[in-house]
């Protein structure tokens, strides 16, 4: 049982950068209809930034919220000198774009920092606490935890409580109409690029020091279950991201904890495979009107 109880807590944990991360890819998907698989080289690279800024001023919450910073500006000049040129009326066409980016990114952060494994700082320990002899949360998880909390809740109150969130989610919608309407649809557009980034991009400093370390392929296996995540909650569902990964999180806790991490991988494939056939909308999706 105390076993059951710490790979429920530590999933917990890891579901939740998950969840970040996925709910990213949804800010993408909701704004551009765009899956950008360079979401990851996108936060590792502004993760290495951060983590310059900490080793030459030696304070983590500088290089945080440079972190944060950097990826707003990368989202943005990605759309704005990038995809906004991209021909979109195939939709691989991005899809091939991103991954050109991928490749990109990766290389040039190889030849800029190397491709050796860095340590990861945190600003608070990683061991766990216990409570009544049962290993739970850290006070890295917590800091986790509450840093996931405040982004979800904020980009709630910028889509529902503000007008730039309500101008974002109708440029995404009806961009047409919304032109009509005097909204400006390409710079909503790019907000959401540079959103959807700076969210990635503080997802990646939660999890890099929970993996192996900083490296230009860090988050390869993290977009991968971030990715299923999305699409477990559904693309077009905030919501459902943070559930979908929660879940993830789960699922990889325990399939690691009882059959071993070698498993893992292959756990997040077959998840991925079963909701793409049994709801490929996702858990979460609206419900449309069928079509007679």
């Amino acid at each position: 049982m105390d076993r059951f109880v710490f790979l429920t807590v530590d999933g917990l944990s890891k579901g939740a950068v998950y969840a970040a991360f996925a709910l990213a890819l949804v800010l993408i998907w909701r704004a551009a209809r765009i899956v950008n698989f360079a979401q990851g080289a996108m936060a590792v690279a502004a993760a290495y930034v951060a983590y310059s800024v900490t080793a030459a001023t030696g304070s983590y919450w500088l290089g945080f919220g440079v972190a944060f910073l950097v990826g707003l500006l990368l989202g943005a000049v990605v759309d704005l000198a990038v995809m906004r040129f991209v021909d979109h009326r195939s939709p691989l066409n991005p899809v091939i774009v991103a991954l050109g980016l991928v490749l990109l990114i990766q290389a040039v952060l190889g030849m800029v920092y190397g491709n050796e494994f860095r340590p990861a700082g945190t600003p608070f320990s990683r061991a766990a606490l216990t409570v009544g002899g049962v290993a739970v949360l850290s006070p890295y998880d917590i800091f986790a935890f509450v840093t996931v909390g405040v982004v979800v809740v904020g980009l709630a109150w910028i889509f529902a409580r503000t007008p730039v969130g309500l101008r974002m989610r109708a440029a995404a919608f009806a961009p047409d109409v919304s032109r009509l309407l005097g909204v400006n649809v390409g710079g909503m557009l790019t907000l959401g690029w540079a959103l959807a980034s700076g969210v990635g991009a503080l997802a990646a400093m939660l999890a890099l020091p929970t993996e192996l370390g900083l490296h230009p392929h860090a988050m390869d296996l993290v977009f991968v279950s971030a990715f299923t995540a999305a699409v477990v909650g559904g693309l077009d569902s905030p919501p459902g991201a943070v559930v979908g990964g929660l879940l993830v999180g789960l699922l990889l806790s325990y399939v690691s904890g009882y059959a071993g991490s070698d498993l893992t991988p292959l756990a997040v494939l077959v998840l991925l495979l079963v909701v793409l056939l049994a709801r490929p909308a996702g858990l979460f999706a609206p419900v449309t009107a069928r079509q007679v």
